[in-house]
């Protein structure tokens, strides 16, 4: 979590600044050129980090971008370069059995809440700087609705499921 966030709060600051340049560029292949340049610069800078992070660390990215964005990293993909390459992005996160196209809803997914909640706690301990989310959704309504609910059995399940695929891989 603590890894995830700054990358997707950055991800936002930079797609925004990206977005409002991109307005200013009226040739279609300027905007093109641009856009792979920033890519390639953005590709350099956080390559080797986000390589070293774990899957859930990749999934919990993945919702965040979602959460600051406000579109799914599939649609920014999608909106900035093609359906083409979105598609072999997603294609190759697949293959870590991730989606590109996963989205954020704290209102309604469980490991959602969870990770809004430990958001909200890191953000009230100055522990990550806040960013507001372009997602609608209201914590205090979210957390109120769902009552600090925490469905246990859920993750006992997934954590049997990860036990079982280590003692396989030993």
């Amino acid at each position: 979590m603590y890894k995830a966030y700054p990358f997707a709060k950055l991800a936002s600051q930079r797609l925004d600044s990206l977005n409002n340049r991109l307005e200013k560029i009226k040739s279609k292949s300027k905007r093109k050129k641009y856009t792979r340049l920033v890519q390639k610069y953005i590709e350099g800078e956080f390559t080797d980090q986000i390589k070293k992070m774990t899957t859930t660390e990749g999934r919990i990215l993945i919702k965040l971008i979602h959460r600051q964005t406000g579109k799914t990293a599939f649609n920014n993909i999608k909106g900035l370069r093609s359906g083409w390459k979105a598609f072999w992005y997603n294609t190759t996160a697949n293959v870590f059995k991730l989606s590109l196209k996963t989205e954020y809803h704290p209102e309604s997914n469980n490991e959602d809440y969870l990770i809004e909640d430990v958001l909200q706690r890191a953000f009230q301990e100055d522990k990550l700087e806040a960013q507001k989310t372009k997602l609608n959704f209201d914590y205090v309504k979210v957390i109120a609705s769902r009552k600090g609910e925490i469905n246990v059995e859920e993750y006992k399940k997934m954590f049997s499921k990860m036990l079982k695929k280590k003692n396989k891989k030993k």
